[in-house]
């Protein structure tokens, strides 16, 4: 059984605001060479769960590898917030960067590994 429960995020400076509702009993933590670099915990949600508030604007697209996820940064103050794909049943989704949530507890979650370096 599913516990989603509504998270606000956003980046450093304020300009990129969201909202999501997530489970953040499904986290996890990759090692390909963006994330391993970046330290981020990663929740993947469907993206009719998640609503860009504010901050469209600001938004730079940086695509690398097989260029099919769209990792959307802050262009100024440089903080990745998620990244729209899809998922391999098709589905349109967002993954999450956690660390980023006001309300997230950190401290109360066990990413999964995910080997995304050898993928």
């Amino acid at each position: 059984m599913t516990k989603t429960k509504a998270y606000s995020g956003r980046c450093h400076c304020g300009a990129v605001v969201d909202e999501v509702q997530a489970d953040l009993a499904q986290v996890t933590s990759c090692n390909c060479s963006i994330f391993r670099k970046k330290g981020h915990l990663l929740s993947f949600v469907l993206a009719e769960a998640f609503v860009l508030r504010s901050g469209e604007d600001s938004l730079q697209d940086h695509r690398f590898n097989k260029k099919v996820i769209h990792h959307l940064f802050c262009r100024t103050c440089g903080i990745q917030s998620f990244a729209r794909g899809t998922a391999p049943n098709g589905a349109s989704t967002v993954a999450l960067n956690l660390r980023r949530l006001d309300e997230a507890d950190l401290d109360s979650i066990t990413p999964v590994p995910f080997n995304g370096r050898d993928t």
